[in-house]
């Protein structure tokens, strides 16, 4: 009887995202250890290598979220290390966390993505750099990490007052980009077809950090109550986001949609190459609306890493 694959399943790191990379990693590590891989659970610190290279697994899953395991570093260091991973390689990961690398990749090529503008951290105390309202992210977080909305009220202050909080303060520099009012919603790719649209209804505020891993503070309406041609449009740039970007395994790909513009009021905000795969991740949601278990969801990621 041949020796069951050994899958290092690498979790945790340092990035704002570690509680939700340890639960993925965590559900990962157990639906796979169900399906009868055998599997190490690493907790990511800055020994990985020697961790990886000790334990010699034949394939790892990125359960990692955030910098540095959906940056490319992780992917780069599996590169020179030969061993196959799941997810996005590392020039598609390095492209995708860049929200400005992003568009310069999607827009040429015909993805409506909101038009944004880089901004120094500290100008914004001196006038605003779209008219309001407009929102503010960091180039390079997932997550909705560090995310503000600045609002015609002022809820920041007007200008932006240096004792508000807000992302600036973590950052030097931010991408600014004009409020697109209406809907939240987003399409998984896995092995390169897309799945279905799921909207997102925050019970208060916007879907922020908090309300995406946070036990009912957002309602996911699975398959999105929206227009057919809406859904076919949504889940074809999905998918050319996925192909343009050079997207592997599993992606995500995040819309606002204006519902008075119709069609023209579609954008897609960004692509996510390490999504979620907690209990309420919406790619493990999406994969079972499609008759795929969670089990089956991970088994297929190990696969097409080992293929």
């Amino acid at each position: 009887m041949s020796e069951p694959i050994h899958v290092a399943v690498l979790m945790g790191g340092w990035s704002n995202e570690r509680p939700v990379s340890l639960m993925s990693g965590n559900g990962v590590a157990d639906a796979l250890e169900k399906v009868g891989y055998k599997v190490s659970r690493v907790d990511m610190d800055r020994n990985v290598a020697q961790v990886l290279a000790g334990i010699r697994p034949d394939v790892v899953f990125n359960a990692l979220h955030g910098v540095p395991g959906e940056d490319g570093s992780v992917q780069g260091m599996l590169d020179l290390m030969q061993i196959p991973y799941t997810h996005s390689g590392m020039v598609t990961s390095v492209i995708a966390i860049d929200k400005e690398l992003t568009k310069q990749r999607l827009v040429p090529a015909g993805i409506p993505m909101p038009k944004g503008t880089i901004v120094e951290s500290e100008s914004l105390y001196v006038a605003d750099p779209l008219p309001r309202p407009y929102v503010l992210k960091p180039v390079n977080e997932g997550s909705s990490v560090g995310v503000a909305i600045v609002k015609a009220d002022g809820n920041y202050g007007n200008p932006i007052a240096r004792d508000a909080v807000g992302p600036w303060q973590e950052f030097d520099t931010l991408l600014a980009e004009p409020f697109i009012k209406g809907r939240e919603l987003t399409v998984a790719v896995l092995g390169g077809k897309p799945l279905c649209v799921t909207e997102l209804k925050p019970k208060s505020g916007f879907y922020d950090f908090d309300a995406k891993y946070t036990d009912g503070l957002t309602e996911h309406v699975c398959p999105a109550e929206i227009p057919k041609d809406i859904e076919d449009y949504m889940m074809e740039l999905a998918q050319r986001a996925h192909e343009l970007l050079g997207c592997k395994g599993a992606s995500r790909t995040d819309f606002r949609w204006d519902d008075e513009l119709g069609r023209d009021g579609v954008f897609v905000l960004e692509t996510n190459t390490q999504p979620g795969m907690t209990p309420l991740s919406l790619v493990p949601e999406q994969a079972k609306q499609m008759g795929i278990s969670y089990e089956q969801l991970v088994d297929l990621l190990v696969k097409e890493a080992l293929a």
